[in-house]
């Protein structure tokens, strides 16, 4: 899979963060599962009752940045390190002239949980800060371009696309597909199975977004995926 790596680092040293969460409950588990037990969590269910938190929390995770545009506006006010999701936006649409300690993350099911954390940032002045926080979430990052759909998010939900065209076509099954991929590619799931886990909605609100930034075909949503989103 190719990445689009500005810079990549790998960390060693523990810390501890408060770190919030706004979003679901299934969010704020990912969030766990990905930085571990050793820091301090809580969870919002929207930036309004967030808000009140701000004084007592190092880092945020919103998850609920893409779903409601206008109300990142609460980030004008003094605030703490802040990654949102931009999965469907770019960074700087999202946040124009809001305060420099915000980063974009994608927080579409199982891309935050991954080995490397996938980063936009607003310029080069926020590397330094960028260092900081991943050094003490002990994890490895790449900075990517501030792009629609950022970068893994794009190729898996285009291969997840692709799938469901070769489905469509009555070229071969879900299972052979699912099969093929993972041997193949060392994949650790086949598209149908990624597809599960990441929600078909999710993956066609992503692949609408990117097909509306690029106009690129390969984005086109295969009727039979969208038809599938519907049902779920």
């Amino acid at each position: 899979m190719l990445l689009l790596v500005k810079y990549q680092k790998k960390v060693d040293s523990p810390g501890k963060m408060k770190i919030l969460t706004i979003g679901s409950p299934k969010n704020l588990e990912e969030v766990k599962q990905k930085f571990g037990e050793t820091h301090g969590y809580s969870l919002a269910g929207d930036r309004v009752s967030a808000k009140g938190q701000f004084e007592n929390i190092e880092l945020i995770f919103d998850f609920a940045a893409y779903k409601n545009y206008k109300s990142v506006d609460i980030y004008k006010d003094p605030h703490p390190v802040v990654f949102l999701n931009t999965s469907t936006t770019s960074l700087k649409d999202l946040t124009q002239d809001l305060q420099p300690l915000i980063f974009g993350f994608c927080g579409i099911p199982t891309f935050l949980n991954r080995e490397i954390l996938e980063v936009v940032i607003g310029n080069e002045r926020q590397q330094a800060k960028l260092d900081e926080v991943c050094d003490k979430l002990k994890t490895k990052y790449s900075v990517v371009t501030d792009r629609v759909g950022m970068v893994t998010p794009r190729v898996i939900c285009m291969i997840i696309n692709e799938a469901y065209y070769t489905v469509e076509e009555g070229t071969a099954t879900r299972e052979d597909i699912d099969l093929a991929m993972k041997l193949g590619t060392n994949y650790p799931y086949g598209p149908f199975e990624w597809a599960s886990r990441i929600g078909l909605k999710n993956v066609c609100q992503l692949l609408e977004a990117v097909h509306r930034e690029t106009k690129d075909t390969r984005y086109k949503i295969c009727a039979l995926l969208r038809e599938e989103s519907l049902l779920n």
